[in-house]
């Protein structure tokens, strides 16, 4: 399995670079440091990388994800606690800050920490000093502290969420990441570098690359999950494909898409049916055939979809650009589809 130092950080994009620059800069001091990011940025990949270019390298890197931890599980995690503190604490353990003195800790989704928790992170962080839990003797500890997260953590603090000391503190160097739409010059970049590990994977000879019109459709989409959303994309596509010597050309961002997915229960639904009803006021959904017996699979969602393309033409007087936006669609992810059922 691979961590965030094995993983390469790629990309030429302005918005890119200048990420870069400020990580190197912050990596000479051993103050905390706050890497701000949507998901699937690659926050840890910047927190390995502080960690990797300054003078801590060769001590350890521990990192901790706070948001996979319950209060009571997170404090004897981070502070480590006595034998007997809690039912089930037949013996001392050691906490992760202890593990990471003279290194780095890594603290993702640090804003879910409860305010005992953060209490205790602001003492370390001003006098490098805690206890464990159940314990009473004081620990010293040196440590360079990065906490990433996905939300704004001023408006946290204003909102009694999280502690206004404790955010000066950390805010020494705040990194903020572009996402991966602000960063249209790497997608393609970052593609092929996801398209060349799935092929080698695949124990392919080499990777074909991609078709004119998947790397127009990667570059159209907006990625709301950024990097890791194209990965998963990118090795979806690779995986499926059935030619190792064709260009790649079948794109499928939603795995989830079916005639027969499952509706969402409770709020969710509410949420679904509005934005549908906004974004296709005269869409008609399409009729799923009544069966009463066997059926072909693939043949009864061919004939769904065929008709759903069918009817969107028409509502929309066969102007394809408008058609692939009533369908929530790229252009040549229509196009792909009309070329599938004959309808070009």
């Amino acid at each position: 399995m691979s961590t965030p130092q094995d993983q390469s950080i790629i990309g030429e994009s302005p918005a890119f670079l200048e990420v870069i620059d400020q990580t190197s800069r912050a990596a000479k001091h051993g103050r905390p440091v706050l890497v701000i990011g949507e998901r699937g940025t690659g926050k840890e990949l910047i927190a390995a990388r502080l960690h990797f270019l300054s003078p801590r390298w060769e001590s350890n890197f521990i990192q901790v994800n706070c948001a996979a931890l319950t209060e009571s599980l997170l404090e004897s995690e981070l502070f480590g606690h006595e034998a007997g503190s809690f039912t089930g604490a037949t013996s001392k353990r050691i906490g992760r800050f202890e593990e990471a003195h003279g290194g780095t800790l890594f603290m993702d989704e640090i804003a879910t920490c409860s305010m005992s928790a953060q209490e205790k992170i602001l003492r370390i962080t001003e006098y490098g000093t805690f206890q464990r839990v159940g314990g009473n003797k004081v620990l010293t500890v040196d440590v360079r502290l990065i906490g990433a997260t996905n939300i704004d953590l001023p408006s946290a603090a204003d909102a009694g969420e999280f502690r206004h000391d404790l955010l000066d503190r950390l805010a020494l160097d705040v990194i903020t990441l572009p996402p991966l739409r602000a960063r249209k010059e790497d997608i393609i970049l970052l593609a092929f570098h996801f398209g060349q590990r799935a092929a080698h994977d695949r124990d392919w000879s080499s990777f074909p690359g991609f078709s004119e019109d998947m790397i127009e459709a990667l570059q159209d989409y907006h990625w709301p999950g950024n990097i890791r959303e194209l990965k998963n994309v990118v090795e979806r596509a690779v995986y499926h494909a059935e030619d190792e010597f064709e260009p790649v050309h079948i794109l499928e961002l939603d795995p989830f898409r079916s005639p027969w997915r499952p509706k969402p229960a409770g709020p969710f639904q509410q949420n679904r049916t509005t934005k549908t009803a906004t974004q296709s006021p005269n869409h008609d959904s399409p009729v799923m055939p009544e069966t009463l017996g066997p059926t072909d699979y693939n043949e009864t969602v061919a004939k769904v979809e065929k008709d759903l393309l069918q009817k969107a033409l028409k509502a929309n007087k066969h102007n394809q650009r408008d058609t692939a936006v009533y369908l929530n669609l790229t252009y040549h992810q229509l196009r792909h589809q009309l070329k599938k059922h004959d309808l070009l």
